[in-house]
């Protein structure tokens, strides 16, 4: 018993050890891409709209980078996960918040239970999706009055942005690759491959 015991401790310590090991390449690449990621859809939002007007930058973007640019290979952070999960979630909030207005606890309440669901269904779930749902009922009178664009913009082009950056710096070292489903990671690949020949 005390062997046994012993042993469980001893892989407890390796697992522990090699889950807190530093990779600074990893930290580096995770810093650059998170950086790119929600700068670009800052720099978008300052560009166009006042500090107020918070269209672009969400605050469920900021849990999606830490999926797909941290945890990478997680399969919460694969594009069908992190598109589908969001407009999904966007699309029931959305029409929560049409069909109950005037409720904030019901319809907020009733937009994420029903996004998690329609994500497990669908095969999409990625857990920012819930804030994103939840933004589209206790978001400012702006996002609110979006109704289905908000669905387009700000979280189908913050979406894409965020993708697209994380295709870009995840794939910069021979050690990282994203995304895990070969058919996106092979695409990828074929199309730099032709930006390097032109």
């Amino acid at each position: 018993m005390k062997k046994r015991i012993r042993r469980h401790v001893r892989r407890a310590k390796y697992i522990f050890y090699k889950e807190t090991l530093v990779d600074a390449r990893e930290h580096f690449w995770t810093f650059i891409g998170s950086f790119c990621g929600i700068g670009l859809i800052g720099l978008l939002q300052s560009s166009y709209f006042s500090s107020t007007d918070n269209l672009f930058l969400i605050g469920s973007f900021g849990a999606s980078s830490v999926l797909i640019y941290g945890i990478i290979n997680s399969p919460l952070a694969q594009p069908r996960n992190l598109i589908g999960g969001h407009l999904i979630c966007a699309l029931v909030g959305v029409t929560v918040n049409k069909l109950i207005p005037s409720e904030v606890w019901l319809s907020s309440a009733l937009s994420v239970s029903l996004s998690i669901v329609m994500m497990q269904i669908t095969k999409t779930l990625h857990p920012p999706g819930g804030a994103t749902a939840l933004i589209a009922n206790i978001g400012s009178e702006k996002i609110k009055s979006l109704g289905y664009l908000y669905v387009l913009s700000p979280v189908l082009s913050g979406v894409i942005i965020l993708f697209l950056v994380a295709l870009f710096f995840n794939n910069r070292t021979s050690h990282r690759s994203y995304p895990k489903n070969k058919i996106w990671y092979q695409f990828w690949r074929r199309y730099e491959k032709r930006a390097v020949r032109r």
